[in-house]
């Protein structure tokens, strides 16, 4: 895929559009930051627009949602980790907005409302109407150039996302580069042999991945675990508990289980699921071989046995691939698969994890450095690992060929 980069554009002394991910958990009673991961992983870039007046946009949350909120906090976490001023601008596209960018200097940060108090940003729609709208059409005035850095709604079809790049010239930032080139690198250069670890409660992201991967030999191997694991379980004919069975009802999965056993059957030998698992007995942990397990206690994890067998198939990997956890690793009992995998996984010389629950507990235990690449993607991540063109990386194309090399 081509598109343009910082590398490729004169930013001194522009005025330079930002789009960033910020969304991250809020304490809603405090509007307290809980974890600011993400606003790390945009540093960089915006550290790299120094001499540039820098605009940056972002959301938080989604209408109806409790943690729906103002950035104004943003400002003030970006402010202290870039150690330099931010200004929040209470305002997206008004009078306000567009003063505070005029009276801007090169080197100033500002920080627009959350981009989703914009009804228009909460609609999916085609790229070639995005760029009509009210939002986009007064953002782009404001700007000389546009920097999409935001992997983590790159899977999104939003007006600033995919609008923005049709009405001016937008190239991604450092972080939106990097996700690129390391999750291609899974697809084109990964060291070998090359094992995916599919696991959580997203049993359909999780197939759909399984199902792309072995199709067209990405990968060498797949090792099921979590709730992905109790569905595979069930199209081979397991009895998983009641409990557990239900959950997958629950989460509306059952419709999973025939694709899940269509892949058994296509890739017998590439496909490893736990052969021993944990439950929760009488508040306690234990452990049984799959398919004799107490009716009524729910599994929350991998056996120790399968534990060993899976860490000892990961170190030996040459890339791990890793989504999702192995268990209920909230509950320190029943944690041991997830960590363990994780630490054999870091050993690879080529690891990368897919976002969400799973790098917050990556880096919770110190792993975060022995990781290739921990991506900020989440759904998006998984999009990518699916063969999905993701909306924000064809936007940047089509701008590439829009606007080219010209500012």
């Amino acid at each position: 895929m081509k598109f343009g980069t910082l590398a490729d554009v004169e930013t001194r002394g522009k005025t330079v559009l930002v789009r960033v991910d910020l969304n991250s958990p809020i304490d809603p009673s405090t509007n307290t930051i809980l974890d600011d991961k993400r606003f790390r992983e945009h540093v960089p870039t915006i550290q790299a627009l120094e001499e540039s007046r820098v605009v940056v946009l972002a959301h938080q949350s989604r209408p109806g949602k409790k943690d729906f909120t103002t950035l104004e906090a943003h400002a003030d976490r970006l402010e202290r980790l870039l150690g330099m001023p931010v200004m929040y601008v209470d305002d997206i596209f008004g009078r306000c907005a567009k003063e505070a960018v005029r009276k801007a200097h090169p080197g100033d940060v500002l920080l627009l409302e959350n981009v989703r108090f914009s009804s228009e940003e909460n609609l999916t729609m085609k790229p070639e109407d995005a760029k009509n709208t009210h939002l986009v059409r007064k953002l782009a005035s404001m700007a000389d150039l546009c920097v999409n850095d935001a992997f983590g709604t790159a899977h999104r079809s939003q007006p600033t996302i995919t609008g923005l790049p049709f009405a001016m010239r937008t190239v991604a930032g450092l972080l939106m580069e990097k996700e690129v080139k390391n999750l291609s690198r899974v697809f084109t250069s990964a060291p070998k042999p090359v094992t995916f670890v599919l696991g959580g409660t997203k049993v359909d992201d999780s197939i759909a991945v399984a199902g792309h991967v072995l199709a067209n030999g990405t990968a060498d191997r797949i090792a099921i675990i979590g709730v992905v694991a109790n569905v595979f379980y069930l199209a081979k004919g397991i009895d998983i508990g009641a409990p557990s069975a239900n959950l997958i009802k629950t989460l509306g999965y059952e419709g999973e289980i025939a694709k899940a056993k269509a892949i058994l059957d296509a890739y017998p030998d590439k496909v490893i699921l736990p052969e021993y698992v944990a439950v929760k007995e009488n508040e306690e942990r234990r452990e049984y071989a799959v398919g004799a397990t107490p009716a009524d206690c729910p599994i929350l994890d991998m056996g120790t046995e399968s534990i060993g067998v899976f860490s000892k198939l990961l170190s030996e990997s040459g890339t791990v691939v890793f989504n999702g956890p192995a268990g209920m690793f909230e509950e320190r009992d029943f944690a041991t698969g997830t960590y363990e995998l994780l630490h054999a996984a870091s050993k690879a010389e080529f690891s990368v994890c897919g976002g969400g629950h799973t790098a917050a507990v990556i880096e919770q235990i110190g792993l975060a450095s022995d990781f290739s690449h921990l991506s900020t993607g989440g759904g998006a991540c998984i999009e990518f690992l699916t063969g999905k063109k993701l909306p924000a990386l064809d936007a940047l194309e089509k701008s590439w060929e829009l606007f080219g090399g010209r500012i």
